[in-house]
């Protein structure tokens, strides 16, 4: 690790461009399934970081092989078949990959033991578990944390399964996944809050993408056993990394244009933009992508819900701390089973900053006052960092103390920042 990091307050509204990453969340859905896939996919616009990195290690040690050195990624999938891996699997410190992980063991005739790093340990697994093991496979856990052992048998049943998607959708995704690879359909129900659906709903796309259909009924999805077929995929550029830069327009009343990103993208944290309008921004389409401009005053203060999309949440937050007035947002209690207790990371860092916030329930209360610069904890978080670092542009010597926490999902990130205020 390097030494605390931050971004250099703006001296006047700035006009600035960017493209975001691809998408980790579809990066690394895709990834699993073309594994699954019989033949060659290609993944246009991947994206490499740590937690795509996580995944492609994964497949390569079931035996499916992956060239991420070139541009298209290529992956030869082997129809389901995946081996039984000669060590412990390492989701690193990606949730996703450890579920979907998790799940694609279930088809592998033999052992698979999956683990990971840091935070991880200590995020839920048993609502996945417990499906599986209805299925009639064999996990090992701990408390339903990783280090979990599957002890699979070549294939699920499918038909009825149930699962609880109230902690993570996650969960929901894992087992859609391997759905149209069971021996009959599945019928799959959704039991719990289905908070962060739009995440579900991209799972939905991209295996559309991949030749598997998921029909959606009153109590969850049917997924027909029809396996996948090859595809090549344009993987969207990431919304969850745009919305710092639209923060970054918010707070400092700039104007940056989002290539690659229309209006109409379904990524859950397109939910940023829209509430960052109902803060006074101005959104607007173009041919390049959408163009987010900061209003020359003080931003309104909100009081919204944010369950389907609680990651770009605490982006949203910073953007609250320089609103006229207190703001609320809710809808969050899923942010404390991420890479950190999101809820208190954020607590902790805004009120580092000056502002007063209070944890009420599933809500985050952000009441702003004079602010001013503080070496803040990432909590080895880094949606938190990203998120801390933006605050830095309007308030000088804010300064992350783990910035390298971004290669999770964004390696780029400082310097993409910085370049963005260059025009």
């Amino acid at each position: 690790m390097t030494g605390p990091r931050g971004l250099r307050p703006v001296e006047a509204p700035f006009s600035g461009s960017f493209r975001p990453p691809g998408s980790k969340s579809m990066t690394i859905r895709a990834l699993a399934m073309a594994a699954l896939a019989s033949g060659r996919s290609h993944l246009y616009g991947a994206l490499a970081a740590d937690d795509t990195a996580a995944m492609v290690s994964a497949l390569q040690s079931l035996g499916v092989a992956v060239d991420t050195a070139s541009e298209p990624w290529v992956v030869t999938g082997n129809g389901g078949a995946l081996l039984e891996p000669g060590g412990v699997l390492n989701g690193r410190e990606s949730g996703l990959t450890a579920r979907i992980v998790i799940a694609l063991a279930a088809l592998v005739d033999g052992v698979v033991t999956v683990d990971g790093e840091g935070r991880l340990r200590e995020r839920p697994m048993q609502p996945l578990l417990s499906a599986l093991a209805a299925q009639g496979v064999s996990v090992s856990s701990s408390r339903g944390l990783l280090p979990v052992t599957v002890t699979g048998r070549g294939g699920l049943w499918g038909g009825d399964i149930s699962i609880d998607s109230s902690m993570s959708s996650q969960f929901v995704t894992a087992l859609l996944i391997v759905a149209p690879m069971t021996v009959e359909p599945t019928r799959l129900r959704i039991e719990g809050e289905r908070g962060a659906a739009g995440y579900v709903e991209m799972t939905s796309r991209v295996m559309s993408a991949f030749g598997a259909a998921v029909d959606p009924t009153i109590t969850g999805y049917e997924i027909p056993n029809l396996g996948y077929r090859v595809a090549d995929l344009e993987v969207e550029p990431d919304v969850s990394a745009a919305v710092y830069p639209m923060v970054a327009a918010a707070i400092t009343g700039s104007r940056v244009e989002i290539e690659g990103v229309g209006l109409d993208s379904t990524q859950p944290d397109m939910a940023v933009a829209r509430h960052l309008e109902t803060m006074g921004c101005i959104i607007s389409d173009g041919a390049a992508g959408m163009t987010i401009e900061g209003p020359g005053s003080g931003l309104r203060p909100i009081d919204i819900d944010m369950a389907g999309a609680p990651d770009g949440a605490i982006a949203l937050a910073v953007a609250c701390l320089f609103a006229d007035g207190p703001s609320q947002i809710g809808g969050l209690g899923t942010l404390h089973h991420k890479e950190s207790d999101r809820l208190e990371a954020m607590r902790d860092g805004l009120t580092a900053l000056g502002g007063t916030v209070d944890i009420v329930g599933d809500s985050l209360r952000i009441e702003p006052l004079p602010l001013s610069g503080a070496v803040v904890r990432s909590h080895g978080d880094h949606r938190v960092a990203m998120s801390l670092a933006v605050a830095g542009l309007r308030i000088e010597g804010v300064l992350i103390d783990q910035p390298d926490v971004v290669t999770k999902t964004w390696p780029g990130f400082w310097e993409q920042m910085t370049a963005l205020r260059a025009g």
